[in-house]
């Protein structure tokens, strides 16, 4: 019995350490600490992210319209255009510099009146839109040899 008061007395006179327990948030939203930073980098992910959803909206927007432009009717039309408009312009060079060629005329072209004259070893060309915005071009003629 005098062992067990004396191992007692030795835990007992035994120097304990303690410190004060502290609770810290680690999140700077509940502690205060780094707040501003906490929030600008919050703020830095969304906006982001919006970029970025934004960027995939256009990227898809662009590649709907290169679909649509790569399609069989789409080409065809380009092709059908690009081969009407090589007419009209050799018909409009026949016409000014061919064996029967015309001083002036005019002509209609998607809502545009062209007219050409031809004077003085030069041609005229009068471009009139829609709206009545005319445009003048006056090319010598001398400048066409080969």
């Amino acid at each position: 019995m005098i062992k067990g008061r004396i191992s007692i007395f030795l835990l007992l006179a035994y120097p304990l350490c303690a410190d004060e327990m502290v609770h810290k948030f680690k999140n700077p939203s509940f502690s205060g600490e780094n707040t501003s930073s906490h929030y600008l980098t919050i703020e830095n992910q969304e906006f982001s992210r919006k970029e970025a959803i934004k960027e995939e909206i256009k990227a898809y927007q662009e590649e709907l319209e290169r679909e649509a432009e790569n399609t069989t009717l789409a080409r065809f039309i380009r092709n059908l255009e690009s081969r009407i408009y090589a007419q009209l312009s050799r018909q409009l060079v026949d016409n000014l510099f061919g064996e029967t060629a015309s001083t002036e005329g005019i002509l209609e072209l998607e809502g545009n009146t062209i007219e050409y004259k031809v004077e003085d070893d030069k041609v005229t060309l009068i471009i009139t839109d829609d709206e009545g915005n005319t445009t003048t071009i006056t090319v010598p003629l001398g400048s066409f040899t080969f």
